[in-house]
């Protein structure tokens, strides 16, 4: 099966290293100006976890756009070693939609699944290694927006007299730190800015025999790219 050529990159976000029993994630709201014209083309969040046999990765990238767009490529790119701090190989999984949504996503020159992707079931390649589901879901990312603001003014306001460590941690006392912590609660709970928002979601569940050839310490990462 021949692999996707990956094009000229529009976007990109990081993801911390993670075993195969472990979670990782890492999140991206809007804020490069470089695709804020293009929002189906930003990533706003990556995130990667296990099953709980450790048999298959769940991969799922969302776009701050209800649809995904038929002029970008999305690519997951996992790289597996054998320890922490190891090279390794890479694996990309590409994933391209026309404009009914129509999905195709090739896992590397291993497997491929293409077709409706939208049932709560998803679609799942012919050799069941490969489940993809593709739409629009309740934003994953938690984010207390004022609370966010309220603890930069008391970072803002504590700045100029602050001490540091040997480390070049900051020393705070009792008051801030109390402070701090209180600021992202509102009545003792956190509060989810996001809520009841949406984002566009392709949500993958591979085989990790696929994913795995160096070892089974995978990082994860994800970018977007202009389709041909």
């Amino acid at each position: 099966m021949a692999g996707r050529r990956r094009l000229p990159g529009l976007r990109t976000v990081a993801l911390l290293l993670f075993g195969l029993s472990t979670f990782g994630q890492a999140a991206d709201h809007r804020d490069s100006p470089n695709i804020l014209d293009e929002p189906a083309a930003d990533i706003a969040d990556i995130f990667a976890w296990t099953t709980s046999d450790a048999t298959r990765v769940n991969l799922a990238l969302t776009v701050p756009a209800a649809l995904f767009s038929d002029a970008v490529q999305y690519v997951i790119h996992v790289e597996s070693s054998p320890a922490f701090g190891e090279s390794g190989s890479e694996v990309q999984i590409i994933c391209e939609f026309e404009a009914d949504q129509t999905l195709e996503c090739w896992v590397g020159t291993e497997d491929y699944v293409t077709g409706d992707a939208s049932s709560e079931v998803g679609l799942e390649s012919a050799s069941g290694r490969v489940r993809a589901f593709a739409g629009e879901r309740d934003d994953p990312f938690f984010f207390n927006a004022s609370g966010f603001r309220a603890t930069l003014d008391i970072v803002n306001d504590a700045a100029p007299n602050l001490d540091f460590d040997g480390a070049g941690c900051p020393i705070l006392d009792e008051a801030t730190s109390m402070a701090l912590i209180n600021a992202l609660q509102d009545n003792g709970e956190a509060v989810d800015n996001f809520a009841g928002l949406t984002a566009g979601s392709l949500v993958l569940q591979i085989d990790a025999s696929l994913l795995t050839g160096s070892g089974n310490i995978l990082a994860v990462w994800a970018s977007t790219h202009r389709r041909g």
